[in-house]
């Protein structure tokens, strides 16, 4: 995929030091269905595995695009839904869009006891350095995206 097209903004041009070369990338489509999620996760799994990343980012990746794609599917309508993997400077982003959307956007709540859904943000949160949405610049749609960063560890 070409520089620009990224479902997230491009910050390429704000670090001098990182060139182009230095960017790995990685996008894949599937079904707006729930057994999506598992897909997203295997995919995510496989191409931190191929990039060489740390299994705790690659874990914590995975968990992040469950939940995203999990999000997508259950709170909008469309039939597809987008992901997009970069690796940069030490940080992997993951980003999913989905076709369209409701009113307002993904917000953090405090899922009551008992209750089966309403933390995957909450996760999303914790696990990121950095999470974020935007409309799409044409159509209907909702791009929502977490950073990761690099585990000292890895």
């Amino acid at each position: 995929m070409a520089p620009g097209n990224a479902l997230v903004p491009q910050l390429i041009g704000a670090a001098s030091t990182v060139s182009v070369a230095d960017v790995r990338r990685y996008a894949f489509e599937l079904s707006a269905r729930p057994e999506s999620a598992a897909a997203a996760r295997r995919h995510t799994a496989e191409v931190t595995v191929r990039w060489g990343l740390c299994e705790e980012l690659g874990d914590a990746a995975a968990l992040v695009v469950s939940e995203l794609v999990t999000n997508a599917v259950v709170h909008t309508a469309g039939t597809r839904v987008s992901c997009e993997l970069s690796f940069s400077s030490g940080h992997l982003t993951v980003a999913v869009r989905d076709q369209g959307y409701g009113t307002g956007g993904p917000t953090l709540c405090d899922a009551a006891d008992g209750e089966e859904g309403g933390r995957g943000l909450l996760l999303v949160d914790a696990l990121s350095v950095a999470w974020g949405a935007h409309d799409v610049p044409h159509g209907t749609g909702r791009i929502v995206w977490a950073r990761l960063g690099a585990v000292p560890a890895c």
